[in-house]
């Protein structure tokens, strides 16, 4: 058998089964070692990542006293890199059409469901909600379906939401996540001004991974692990990992994933922006109890933990599949993004009672009902700083131009500063008395935190130009 190789274009040695088998073997005994743990550790605080095989162990640990350890300096790790900022987002569900048999998924084609896209007029309206609740950057969600949902719908899809403008301003970044396409595709998706294309692997065990994709085109194991190397070769810069907690083994998964990162790198010069770690949850015709692995919460907080610690400079995502309160637990271990307010189904935000259908089928059920408001608050009370940033996208600071700039620290004096005046505009536009108060508190408390002195005071005018009318100020 071919020998592992990151480098390699082939999914079968960059995501080599017999490698991470060897890698879970070798961790079991290592993690009873106090030496070997306390090196990984030490290494770690240095910020410098972790190997999939130092990961390994430290997901084996079970030693209540080390895993506080490694909880604490997850959340250490990204605070010296991200401080206390959590980017805020929504979903964006466009057609719900699939001809993918996904066991997991509302969506799968054998499920007996009305089905529905939205037209133009249908997606201004869910753009206007979610501008009007405060929303700067969705993420686009879309069945697999060539004729139903192909990708020129899509791209104008892309194209009306950048042109829609309201009374507080307008969406200024659109994440994409549709299927495995071609290279040729990833570079109209380029052309269309997208931010990072996003593309769960859902399980990276290719047994499993033909098992739950009965049908479609997606059981192509091999198209689809090969798609971010297509999308980054298409010149997207940042593109986004995940997998689906509970199709398979949950340390054979994160292994691979970060094999996975490991091998953008090696191959195309720059990881993962983003990794994303949903677990499976109950939907139409789907019960999550149906699935054999499925990861406890205490698992789940040592994944989010561990991940942050071996890939401190890649962002790393939570939905609302996560329920108020455990949520909180989970962000406080490394998280960078979240979502609000999130309708996972197709007209879920405006156009179910206006159009007198019935509630749209979700992709899955959320398990966190606040409204943004409502999240910006709780994160605020638990002192983070809510960002609706979207500068780095519009000033060119991706793939690795913005590795380099978190890497050297300087992401302190830009990203800080972008945080602040985007909580700045949302307390203006949209915010209550509560939700002012808290912010204006945080924002005089974070501006000191902010390293170069010209750009505090800069952000200091910025901060004054905002309270006075002006908007989409950025560094």
């Amino acid at each position: 058998m071919t020998a592992y190789d990151p480098s390699s274009m082939d999914p079968a040695i960059f995501i080599h089964d017999g490698e991470i088998l060897e890698t879970l073997e070798a961790a079991r005994t290592a993690a009873q070692d106090p030496a070997r743990v306390r090196a990984i550790l030490d290494k770690a605080a240095g910020f410098g990542g972790l190997t999939h095989r130092e990961a390994a162990v430290l997901l084996d640990v079970q030693d209540p006293q080390v895993l506080e350890e490694v909880f604490r300096l997850a959340r250490h790790v990204k605070e010296h890199i991200y401080g206390r900022r959590i980017v805020m987002f929504a979903p964006l569900y466009l057609s719900d059409f699939c001809v993918n048999q996904c066991s997991y998924c509302g969506y799968n084609h054998g499920n007996p469901m009305p089905r529905r896209r939205l037209d133009q007029a249908e997606l201004a309206e869910e753009v206007r909600v979610l501008e009007g609740l405060g929303h700067k950057r969705l993420a686009l969600e879309v069945g697999e379906d060539p004729v139903n949902c192909p990708l020129d719908y899509v791209l104008e899809c892309i194209s009306t939401i950048y042109s829609l403008k309201f009374d507080n301003g307008a969406i200024r970044r659109v994440n994409v996540n549709v299927a495995a396409t071609t290279e040729e595709d990833y570079r109209r998706l380029k052309d269309a001004g997208i931010g990072t294309y996003i593309l769960f692997q859902e399980t990276y065990h290719k047994p499993t991974y033909q098992t739950v994709h009965r049908g479609g085109p997606k059981r192509n194991y091999e198209w689809h692990t090969t798609a971010h190397d297509r999308a980054m070769k298409a010149g997207i810069d940042d593109v986004g990992l995940g997998v689906l907690y509970g199709l398979y083994d949950w340390r054979y998964d994160t292994v691979a994933m970060l094999m996975h990162g490991e091998h953008l790198e090696a191959a195309l010069g720059v990881g993962p922006h983003t990794l994303s770690v949903p677990r499976i949850r109950s939907a139409s015709g789907v019960t999550a109890s149906q699935f054999p692995h499925l990861v406890g919460d205490d698992d789940f907080k040592k994944v989010v933990a561990v991940l942050r610690l071996a890939v401190p400079y890649t962002g790393m995502i939570l939905s609302t599949r996560e329920p108020m309160g455990y949520r909180e637990e989970v962000i406080a271990l490394g998280i960078s993004q979240v979502s609000a307010g999130s309708c996972t189904g197709v007209g879920g935000y405006a156009q179910t009672h206006k159009l007198g259908e019935p509630e749209p089928v979700p992709q899955f059920e959320p398990a966190d009902h606040r409204s943004p408001t409502e999240v910006l608050k709780d994160l605020l009370r638990d002192g983070y700083i809510p960002s609706y940033c979207t500068a780095c996208y519009r000033e060119g600071r991706t793939g690795d131009r913005f590795m380099k700039l978190a890497k050297s620290g300087q992401i302190a004096n830009v990203c800080q500063p972008n945080a602040l005046l985007t909580l700045m505009e949302y307390i203006e536009d949209y915010g209550d008395t509560e939700l002012r108060g808290l912010g204006e508190a945080i924002i005089a408390k974070e501006l000191a935190t902010i390293p170069n002195p010209k750009a505090r005071t800069a952000a200091e005018a910025y901060l004054e130009r905002i309270r006075a009318g002006e908007r989409d100020l950025r560094f």
